[in-house]
C-alpha cells in the first residue's frame, strides 16, 4: 500500500473536522471550470451551460464531442468458463491470453462467424504499470445495435456466449465522443444549506437517489457509495465501505480504502484514507470487534482481518468470507437483526444485556443495539456477555498514519475508490484500492479500462465541494474510463478526487427530477446511499 496516503489538504480538512484549525477564509480564489476537457481528439466542440440552483450552488452541463460520428458495433466473445456475478456492474470475462485467443478464434471462425483477435493494452497509473492486459475475441462490426445483437444470437447458438458492445465504449482516446458531464459545485463562501450523506429509514435496504432527496427536501443529490447489491454478499444496500452518517460510524472501513469526508456546511470536504478499531468490552475483559451492521461471515469488497479468505486487502466486487466473527449492530441498521447460527447479546439504550439469542437474529428493542458472534467467538461473547450486564461497544477512525479520525455529528464519510487527484496531481490507484485482482485481467479491463458512466466527487483548491456524474453505456454518452475519470476531475479544478459508485448507480436528480439518463435498463437504480445539497433552512 501506498505509504504516503493523506494529502496536504486532505490533513488540513480533518483537522478542521475535530477543530483543530480555523475554517478557511471565505475570500480565497475561486478558481472556474474553464479548461477544455482532456476527451478524445483535440479541437471537439464542447458546450457548458450553467445555472445557479440556490445561494452558492451551481449546475454545469458539459457536452463534448455532440457532433461526433457514430462508430461501429461489435459482439465480444466471453471467455468459456468465466467468472460470473449477478451485480449487473460486474465486466464479463472477456480477455485471455494471445495463443488462447487465437484458438478461440480460428474455433469461431470455423463455425462460420468473422472472428478476429485483438489486443488490449491499458495506461500507467500511480500504482499499476499498466501495458498489455491480455486479448479479446471480437465478432464482425455493424452499423447498429440491433444488427450486433442479432449476430449475438446467432453466436449463442452456435454454443458462444458474448455482448453486442459499442466500440465508443472502448476508451481509444482518439475518439470523438460524444460526452455528457454534469457538475455540481458549492461555494462554501455563499452556501448557507445542508451538505448530507443519506441511507434511507435503515442502512439494510436500497432506496433511489431521488427518492433520497425527495425524502430530505434536498435541492440535488448524487448517488454516493458502493453496496452489497447481492443477498449472497450480505445484506442488500449496507455501505461496502465506510459509513459515517450525522458524526455516527455505521460501517467500517475497507481496510485503507480512501473516503469522501464532508460537513453539513459545505467546508473542509476532503478525501482520506480510513482505517478502524473496535471492541466490544465487559466487566472484566474486551474483544475486538470484526464489522459494524453487517451479515457475520461476509465482508463485501474484503479488506477486514487477517483471517478473512481468501484476503484481509481490499479486492473490488468480492466478498471475503469469515466464519469466526464479532459484529456490532446499531439501532440504523434495521427492523431484525441478520438470522443465523452463533450467539447474539441484545442490548437495552443503556448498554446492558436484556436477552441472549441463539441463534442469532431478531428485532433490536427501542434505542437498543446488539452484538453478534459466529464460531470461535461465540464462546468469547459468551463469557463477556450476561442478563443485566453492561456490554459496551468502542469504536474508532484512523487516517493513514493512524491518528484517530473523531467525527462531528456534522460528519459525513462516504466508502469510495480508486484515488483519482491528490494534491493536484493525477493519483489514480487501482492495485492499491483492491481493483487489480490476480488471474483475473477481464476485471480490471471491464470496471478501469473500459467506458463507464461514473461518479466522482472532491475538493478544488477554493474549497469547492464538486460533484460529477458521466453517463455512459450509450451511444449518446460514451463514458468515461478511470484514468479518464482523473484527467476530467483535474480539468475542473479539483485538487482531491476519488471515484464513487458508478455504472447503473450512476444519478443526479436535480429539484426532484433524474437529470442524466441512468444506464440500467430498468432506468433509475435503487442504491445504498446518496449526498444531498438541501436548502438554507431560515
Amino acid at each position: 500500500m501506498n505509504s504516503k496516503v493523506l494529502g496536504a489538504s486532505t490533513v488540513l480538512a480533518l483537522l478542521a473536522l475535530v477543530g483543530a484549525l480555523p475554517a478557511p477564509a471565505s475570500s480565497a480564489p475561486r478558481p472556474g471550470p474553464t479548461r477544455a476537457l482532456p476527451l478524445g481528439a483535440t479541437g471537439l466542440t464542447e458546450t457548458r451551460s450553467t445555472r445557479t440552483l440556490q445561494p452558492g450552488v451551481t449546475l454545469t452541463r458539459i457536452v463534448r464531442g455532440a457532433d461526433a460520428p457514430a462508430l461501429a458495433w461489435t459482439v465480444e466473445v466471453s471467455i468459456p468458463g468465466g467468472a460470473t456475478s449477478p451485480d449487473p456492474d460486474a465486466p464479463p470475462t472477456a480477455l485471455k491470453d494471445r495463443a488462447s485467443a487465437d484458438e478461440l478464434t480460428a474455433a469461431v471462425q470455423g463455425k462460420g462467424f468473422d472472428a478476429r483477435a485483438e489486443h488490449v493494452t491499458t495506461p500507467a497509473v500511480a500504482d499499476y504499470a499498466g501495458g498489455s492486459l491480455g486479448w479479446r475475441v471480437r465478432v464482425g462490426r455493424f452499423d447498429s445495435q440491433s444488427a450486433a445483437s442479432a449476430e449475438l444470437t446467432r453466436l449463442k447458438k452456435a454454443g458462444y456466449a458474448g455482448s453486442a458492445v459499442y466500440t465508443g465504449w472502448d476508451g481509444n482516446p482518439a475518439d470523438r465522443g460524444p460526452w455528457r458531464i454534469d457538475v455540481l459545485t458549492i461555494d462554501p463562501g455563499r452556501f448557507r444549506g445542508g451538505l448530507k450523506a443519506s441511507y434511507g429509514p435503515d442502512l439494510e435496504n436500497r432506496e433511489k437517489t431521488s427518492e433520497l432527496a425527495a425524502a430530505a427536501g434536498a435541492t440535488a443529490g448524487i448517488n454516493a457509495g458502493f453496496f452489497v447489491l447481492d443477498p449472497k454478499a450480505g445484506a442488500p444496500g449496507d455501505p461496502a465501505g465506510v459509513g459515517v452518517y450525522d458524526g455516527r460510524l455505521l460501517s467500517e472501513p475497507v481496510n485503507g480504502r480512501p473516503g469522501l469526508v464532508i460537513r453539513d456546511d459545505g467546508r473542509h470536504s476532503g478525501v482520506a484514507r480510513l482505517t478502524w478499531k473496535g471492541r466490544v468490552v465487559g466487566r472484566d475483559a474486551s474483544q475486538p470487534l470484526d464489522g459494524i451492521d453487517r451479515v457475520p461471515g461476509l465482508i463485501r469488497n474484503c479488506g477486514g482481518t487477517d483471517d478473512d479468505t481468501p484476503t484481509s486487502l481490499p479486492l473490488h466486487d468480492v466478498t471475503c468470507t469469515d466464519g469466526d466473527e464479532l459484529v456490532a449492530f446499531t439501532p440504523q441498521y434495521g427492523s431484525q437483526t441478520p438470522h443465523g447460527d452463533g450467539l447474539e447479546a441484545v442490548l437495552d439504550a443503556r448498554g446492558r444485556v436484556l436477552e441472549i439469542r441463539s441463534p442469532r437474529g431478531g428485532p433490536l428493542p427501542a434505542g437498543g443495539s446488539s452484538v453478534q458472534a459466529t464460531g470461535s467467538h461465540v464462546a468469547e461473547l459468551t463469557a463477556l456477555a450476561g442478563v443485566g450486564r453492561p456490554l459496551r461497544v468502542e469504536m474508532t477512525l484512523q487516517d493513514g498514519h493512524g491518528h484517530q479520525v473523531s467525527p462531528s455529528p456534522a460528519t459525513s464519510i462516504l466508502n469510495g475508490g480508486p484515488e483519482l487527484v491528490r494534491d493536484g496531481r493525477l493519483h489514480v490507484t487501482p492495485a492499491t484500492d483492491g481493483m487489480v485482482q490476480p488471474g483475473n485481467a477481464s476485471f480490471y479491463y471491464g470496471w478501469v479500462h473500459k467506458r463507464n458512466p461514473r461518479t466522482l466527487a472532491g475538493v478544488d483548491a477554493a474549497g469547492r465541494t464538486v460533484l460529477v456524474t458521466a453517463d455512459g453505456r450509450s451511444t449518446d454518452a460514451l463514458g468515461l474510463s478511470i484514468p479518464e475519470s482523473a484527467a476530467v476531475a483535474r480539468a475542473l479544478g479539483l485538487r482531491d478526487a476519488v471515484n464513487l459508485d458508478g455504472g447503473g448507480s450512476t444519478t443526479m436528480v436535480i429539484d426532484g427530477e433524474v437529470i442524466n439518463d441512468p444506464s440500467d435498463a430498468a432506468g433509475e437504480r435503487p442504491v445504498g446511499d446518496a449526498l444531498l445539497i438541501l436548502p438554507d433552512p431560515h
